[in-house]
């Protein structure tokens, strides 16, 4: 088992440099063509930051392993909810813009609340899953999502992002061992995570809500910390709850293309959690300091997260 550990490390390793690779390599090849700094921030480097998870899921989803499907993308969502923005607030107190407080963190209330109605078809009398019809209409709502982004950002055009210039032969490297790294680096995890789940006798939903989770969030977390260091809370709030929306319409719509997704109904109890965690961020950007999560506030969000992960890891022991 120590070396099954050992390899989800290098996997996740992998994950991680092969993202960033892949997003220097190709914000690189876009300024080449004149591609602006704000449609490689929406695309490119949105895409990269969750790219871990989208590779962890297509090759879980691949092979029927429904329950690390399921558990990486809300376990990665509540993981960048309650401990993330947690630990960003802790660190700096974060205020948010009025846009994101009233249109970005519903909209994230919403898709989650859509994720509960589709996996558990609450208007069709059939077998709880995520089906491919399900997914069409995540997909297209994200589709519908970047579209109204682009138009926000045509209202503030944001400051112009300095990217190195690099050989077309540079970028084609990072390009290439970044997409190599996400494969073999989703391969080693998912495997290897599968394995240490039978050796401990633990469930594939408390290692996709946990291991995985975690591991495939990384990304985010060093985002967001170095955000709140900078006291740059646009970043640090907007990179949670964009990778939130991104995780449930991108992610979980492409998991579903490549095999309808059956739904285990434990998982309702960790929606409703990341459903209450939301409303609570809603709740905290309106009381005491408006628009503002306080350290207090923040606190509360790692505690019941720690409290709540500790808890499932006993209840399986």
């Amino acid at each position: 088992m120590v070396i099954a550990l050992l390899l989800i490390f290098i996997g996740f390793t992998a994950l991680i440099y092969g993202a960033n690779w892949m997003v220097d390599g190709a914000s690189s090849l876009a300024k080449k063509h004149n591609i602006s700094d704000l449609a490689i921030g929406l695309t490119i480097v949105a895409f990269g930051t969750s790219a871990p998870e989208l590779v962890v899921n297509s090759m879980a989803s691949f092979d029927g392993l429904y329950d690390i499907v399921l558990g990486n993308i809300i376990g990665s969502n509540n993981f960048n909810l309650f401990l993330i923005l947690g630990i960003a607030g802790l660190v700096y107190p974060i205020k948010v813009q009025s846009s994101t407080a009233w249109r970005e963190i519903p909209i994230s209330l919403l898709i989650t609340i859509l994720f509960l109605v589709l996996a558990n078809d609450l208007f069709l009398n059939s077998n709880s899953r995520i089906s491919r019809f399900d997914g069409l209409i995540l997909f297209t709502l994200f589709l519908v999502f970047i579209f109204y982004v682009f138009k926000q950002m045509k209202i503030d055009e944001g400051e112009v992002v300095a990217y190195e210039q690099k050989s077309n032969l540079k970028i084609w490297k990072l390009i290439s061992f970044g997409l190599l790294g996400l494969i073999i680096g989703g391969k080693l995890v998912v495997d290897n995570s599968i394995s240490v789940a039978t050796d401990l006798g633990v469930s594939q939903k408390i290692i996709g809500l946990t291991i995985i989770a975690a591991g495939t969030s990384l990304p985010e977390l060093i985002t967001s910390i170095v955000a709140a260091l900078k006291k740059n809370s646009d970043i640090a709030i907007g990179n949670v709850i964009g990778s939130n929306i991104f995780n449930i319409l991108l992610i979980l719509s492409i998991s579903s293309f490549i095999k309808p997704i059956n739904y285990n109904d434990i998982f309702n109890i960790d929606l409703f959690i990341l459903i209450g965690g939301t409303l609570f961020l809603i709740l905290a950007m309106f009381t005491g300091k408006r628009k503002k999560l306080d350290r207090w506030e923040a606190a509360l969000l790692v505690i019941f997260y720690l409290t709540y992960t500790i808890y499932l890891i006993l209840k399986e022991t």
